[in-house]
């Protein structure tokens, strides 16, 4: 066995130390001790930091009490992903029932917000429903200046959350069975049919997906409401203009890069069956602001979806998610 020499055993400590540390340093000692072992927990966000954008289509106000609506059961499941495996810091979220001006988007600063009962010839309860909800006006006022550098008009309402929101939210974050627990901020949509502003407004909210911040748009993938109403009656009746019209924005979310998102989504609402598929667009638009939200290379992945009536349930993520209908 060697010997040292008495002028070398002083170095022993320290580079002993460095050792030490080099095999604290996870970056630095999976290098050096390299393993083809592969997590027992796969993980869903390569980067836990970044959030999906999630488009919900929210059907009529009475979701939160149609428990065998197929609806229902998938947006329970995406919920519990929201809760349990993203785990937001909060919830910026965009619904067709609320729209700004014509070039001038509005953020919720309230912190207490009551429910907006935006429908009527419902039974009473309907009218009394309460959701227990808390909004932030730190983060609102952060919106409002992030829309401010993107060179969007922007200003300060205070307000209720209208159906769009408490209507599904109800569903997917039960008060009882998987309450939310953090801050709810909602924008509003432009007061127009344009896509390119609700294109910019999603480029706009991005960067919050960086910041543990969770961007949900509410609308409908198709939204007739004559015949949604007429199903009614009709149970298994789907308008002829419902699948085509799902198909083809399907295909126009499914592509990367933004201007491909963009020439998809203007020939969409160029359609000669858009004015029946979306007699307004107001409900088309919330997927419009989710599009501009995803990254370059993030297609818009089609969750789940049910054709009925004159409407269509699409649910898209874009950012990786695991699928609701799996």
């Amino acid at each position: 066995m060697p010997v040292l020499r008495p002028s070398y055993r002083k170095y022993i400590g320290p580079i002993l130390a460095v050792f030490i540390y080099l095999l604290s340093t996870p970056l630095i000692a999976t290098s050096l001790f390299k393993t083809s072992q592969t997590p027992s927990t796969p993980q869903v966000f390569p980067n836990m930091t970044r959030t999906p954008v999630l488009f919900l289509s929210h059907g009529g106000p009475n979701l939160f009490e149609d428990t065998k609506h197929p609806a229902y059961a998938q947006l329970q499941k995406l919920g519990h992903q929201v809760t349990h495996q993203i785990k937001p810091k909060a919830i910026v979220v965009i619904s067709a029932h609320w729209q700004g001006g014509p070039r001038t988007i509005e953020v919720n600063t309230a912190t207490e917000q009551g429910l907006i009962y935006d429908y009527y010839g419902f039974p009473p309860h309907y009218y009394e429903l309460q959701y227990p909800n808390v909004g932030s006006p730190e983060l609102a006022d952060k919106v409002l200046g992030m829309l401010g550098d993107a060179g969007i008009e922007a200003e300060s309402a205070r307000r209720g959350l209208d159906h769009g929101v408490f209507s599904p939210f109800y569903v997917a974050f039960n008060p009882d069975t998987n309450p939310l627990n953090i801050p709810i901020v909602q924008v509003s949509l432009f007061d127009s049919d344009s896509v390119e502003q609700h294109l910019a407004l999603g480029r706009a909210l991005a960067p919050l997906r960086d910041q543990g911040i969770q961007l949900i748009c509410s609308g409908m993938a198709v939204h007739n409401i004559r015949d949604m109403v007429a199903a009614y009656s009709n149970p298994g009746f789907i308008a002829p203009y419902v699948k085509p019209f799902d198909d083809a924005l399907t295909e126009a979310l499914d592509v990367e890069g933004a201007d491909a998102k963009r020439k998809g989504l203007e020939a969409l609402v160029r359609r000669k069956d858009v004015g029946r598929a979306h007699p307004s667009l107001e409900h088309l638009m919330p997927v419009v602001v989710a599009a501009g939200a995803a990254q370059e290379g993030e297609k818009g992945v089609r969750l789940w979806g049910l054709l009925e009536g004159g409407g269509s349930w699409g649910m898209y993520s874009f950012g990786q998610i695991v699928g609701v209908g799996a």
